[in-house]
């Protein structure tokens, strides 16, 4: 019975020094099956100090308006691009946008939500964002940046973490660089401590028409939860740019008083009180003075 326990206690000291990845497996993985490693997480998944995913540059922005599209650094400049953004995020101040998973060349949605790989603690898991709520704008005097207020959205394996209101800033520093990015965000993933998120979307597209913003994202949590990933995504704003309102108030039309039209008539036909004709006055019309008796 000692020599079973000491070879048993041996194979674990030796599958414990010749393969990391045996200390992330459960221990229920490990009674049933000490040989399999199928299951256990690849290497990304325990490093502890990850950073931002690697984000693709957008070669071109375009801009859409009045159902036509071109990009912008041949038809427009960054302050016309700075204030149709600055239109767009106060119509849709306090709405809820819709995100999805997009293709790049041609923009279509191939899922009602961005997907990214984290890990809960020693656990695997999928992090999915699917909504943001714009909840405050605030237009910085002087400078072409946005100050947003949001709140994404967040939920992994069938959960929805306690997520705090993300500040981010929005800004137009030139034709070929519109950059949306955070403070970093705290999410409640686990009981012990909080995880924070950081976001990071290059715009590359945006259609005034629809209200949609398009362009390449990069997350990344750090914290018990941990991970990242990055993509490309569209941004389904619920109201369009143009206008801001759609019904202006149109005021009544004004009638003139008794007094206006009797003043336009006299205006128009002079009581006349000069001298008679056969008196030269040089064409300069004479009135008479009432003496006081």
């Amino acid at each position: 019975m000692s020599k079973i326990k000491a070879i048993v206690l041996l194979s674990f000291v030796l599958f414990a020094t010749s393969n990391c990845s045996f200390w992330n497996r459960s221990v229920q993985e490990v009674m049933n099956d000490p040989f399999n490693t199928a299951n256990t997480p690849p290497p990304e998944y325990v490093k502890r100090h990850v950073q931002m995913a690697p984000l693709q540059m957008p070669r071109n922005i375009i801009v859409c308006r009045s159902k036509q599209c071109a990009p912008v650094n041949l038809s427009m400049s960054k302050e016309y691009i700075y204030n149709s953004l600055v239109q767009l995020m106060q119509n849709n101040n306090n709405q809820k946008a819709l995100i999805c998973a997009a293709d790049t060349g041609t923009r279509n949605c191939y899922s009602n939500f961005i997907s990214l790989p984290i890990t809960v603690g020693i656990t695997p898991a999928y992090m999915f964002v699917d909504s943001v709520k714009i909840s405050d704008v605030h237009v910085s005097k002087g400078a072409r940046s946005i100050k947003l207020m949001l709140n994404y959205n967040v939920t992994y394996n069938g959960q929805t973490p306690d997520c705090a209101p993300d500040k981010t800033l929005l800004f137009v520093k030139n034709t070929d660089n519109i950059v949306m990015e955070d403070e970093g965000y705290q999410c409640k993933m686990t009981t012990i401590g909080t995880t924070t998120v950081k976001t990071l979307f290059l715009i590359d597209y945006i259609d005034m028409d629809y209200g949609f913003i398009g362009g390449y994202y990069s997350i990344g949590l750090s914290g018990p939860a941990y991970g990242g990933g990055s993509g490309y995504m569209m941004i389904r704003l619920a109201k369009k740019a143009l206008p801001l309102k759609e019904n202006l108030p149109v005021a009544p039309k004004k009638h003139p008083s008794q007094v206006e039209i009797d003043a336009a008539n006299h205006m128009a036909h002079p009581v006349s009180n000069a001298m008679p004709a056969n008196q030269n006055t040089g064409g300069v019309q004479i009135f008479p003075i009432n003496r006081k008796k």
